[in-house]
């Protein structure tokens, strides 16, 4: 019998993450067992860099990495993708000879999403709340889907700016604006993104008044943990598109388990078993 694959995810407040189960079956599909570990730093009483260091070292095929490390990831791996070092951010680590190296899912995963949902629909302008590692992911992925305008709302103005510098870089002629009240800046937007964990479990709220989502034609929401957030939730009642945070984590799973394995997956199985609650031990 083959070796389990060793795989986990590093992050805070994660204990909801579906990850481990997709692994899992995704692993049960191809006939092999799956060890997919939940590492929180302050659980496991070691810093980011640490914990890293030490699943390099203690057997790990690969890890996910999600809030708030995927910045901090990206400077302790290779990354071979341009575009990838140009997001700055990873969410997909494989540990392999010669070194870790970095991928990020989450701008592959934000595509499939939007065009599952949107088709070939061009995004228009968009105000995109939270310039944080899943934050560059989806504004790179919809450079890619074909944007115009972006409009960047973060606590963190300098942040904020950091990105739109970069992907005016990568875009010319894009059309970049930034600020810290995302309210302030939503009106005659068609598309409202967000990428702060406000709304997951544990960070309770919306990162936008529902007042403020009048007058566009979609929302995206990358948290997936719960998948109908106030922020979706509003925009539903609103009558808006809406593409779901789950649509993110799927997209970015599947890659995932190909860049982790290189082992094929039947998609639509995956999902009637996520759907049913499948699990395997």
């Amino acid at each position: 019998m083959s070796d389990p694959i060793h795989l986990g995810l590093i992050g805070d407040n994660i204990a909801k993450s579906q990850s481990p189960r997709l692994h899992r079956l995704a692993g049960a599909q191809n006939g092999r067992r799956v060890i997919y570990d939940q590492l929180v730093p302050a659980e496991r009483g070691l810093p980011f860099d640490a914990l890293f260091e030490w699943v390099r070292d203690n057997g790990y095929r690969g890890v996910n990495v999600t809030y708030p490390y995927k910045e901090r990831a990206a400077a302790k791996v290779t990354v071979d993708d341009p575009l990838v070092r140009g997001i700055g951010a990873v969410n997909t680590v494989v540990f392999a000879e010669g070194g870790p190296h970095g991928f990020n899912t989450d701008y592959s995963g934000f595509i499939a999403a939007y065009r599952r949902v949107r088709g070939t629909a061009a995004p228009g302008p968009v105000l995109m709340i939270g310039a944080g590692g899943v934050g560059k992911a989806v504004a790179f992925g919809l450079v890619a889907l074909g944007l115009t305008e972006i409009r960047i709302a973060d606590r963190d103005l300098p942040k904020a700016q950091a990105l739109a510098e970069a992907l005016a870089a990568a875009s010319p002629g894009l059309t970049t604006r930034t600020g810290t009240d995302a309210a302030a800046m939503a009106a005659g937007v068609s598309g409202i993104i967000n990428c702060t964990p406000v709304g997951m479990v544990g960070y309770d709220g919306t990162p936008l008044p529902s007042e403020n989502l009048s007058g566009a034609e979609w929302v995206f929401d990358a948290v997936y943990t719960p998948v109908d957030t106030q922020f979706l939730q509003d925009a539903m009642t609103a009558g808006l598109q809406v593409i779901s945070g789950y649509e993110l984590f799927f997209g970015q799973g599947v890659d995932a388990w190909a860049i982790f394995t290189g082992l094929l997956l039947d998609e639509a199985q995956m999902r009637r078993e996520l759907a049913e609650g499948k699990d395997v031990s």
